[in-house]
């Protein structure tokens, strides 16, 4: 990780222009490159390198497989996700409940849109839809770990909520700890006319699961849209029409 300061920028990607992995059971699309897309110049932005927006069927989802030295959050927006992991960990994500996986020395997990197996009653006909996000932590080779935390209400009052922070400035924030003391993850959910403003950080990542909004000094943003910031930051975002938001505020960046 490397604390140099690049140009201002403001780099808009649409919604159409992610990669796409479509199969049976799946709808993903790929912020940055990741599985078999690949696209030298387009790896990560700041400290984030996954931004996968995920569709799953129900009754389906990812086998067990593994991760290793990686922070990862999962972001729930429809519906529910089935999580069980190699160390213990098991349970069901839902909007609301932030949740956190440091892979560290080496995880085995699985994600499934299956929670009737657990909870019992009838199979459901939802699929889920959830982001999941990765960014590097700056330890490597921790002992793995899991957390979880509800924050629905919170996020109801339409505010920029932080969700999950290894900052120590966010310390005593009811959020999830990942372990990078550079980076955090904000969110909010707007009403029509309801604004938040960024933070200002060397690297801003905002993305629009679902909804419209305005930016600031850069127009209208839709579902799926995505805007990466380098050197700059608090701008308004104000929502046209009922919307979900998630800004990544990053004080560092990958070397190069």
């Amino acid at each position: 990780m490397t604390m140099t300061l690049p140009r201002p920028n403001l780099d808009i990607r649409r919604a159409d222009e992610r990669f796409a992995t479509a199969i049976s059971w799946l709808d993903s699309k790929h912020s940055f490159s990741f599985s078999g897309h690949h696209d030298p110049r387009n790896t990560h932005h700041g400290l984030l390198l996954v931004n996968n927006d995920d569709v799953v069927r129900p009754g389906h989802g990812f086998d067990t497989h593994p991760h290793r030295d990686m922070e990862i959050v999962t972001w729930v927006l429809q519906g529910s996700l089935v999580h069980q992991d190699s160390t213990g960990h098991n349970g069901v994500i839902y909007p609301g409940l932030a949740q956190r996986m440091s892979a560290g020395t080496g995880i085995l997990h699985s994600e499934k849109n299956d929670s009737w197996r657990l909870q019992g009653g009838p199979d459901h006909d939802e699929p889920v839809h959830f982001v999941q996000m990765w960014v590097v932590p700056d330890e490597s080779g921790v002992t793995p770990g899991y957390e979880q935390l509800e924050i629905d209400g919170e996020l109801l009052a339409g505010g920029l909520v932080t969700v999950a922070s290894g900052m120590p400035e966010h310390a005593d924030a009811a959020a999830i700890r990942i372990r990078n003391r550079y980076a955090a993850l904000h969110a909010a959910r707007l009403k029509p006319g309801q604004s938040v403003q960024l933070p200002e950080a060397p690297f801003l990542h905002l993305f629009v699961p679902r909804g419209a909004v305005t930016l600031e000094g850069a127009g209208a943003l839709g579902t799926g849209d995505s805007v990466r910031f380098t050197a700059t930051g608090g701008q308004r975002v104000i929502a046209t029409e009922p919307a979900e938001i998630l800004v990544w505020e990053m004080h560092a960046t990958i070397a190069a």
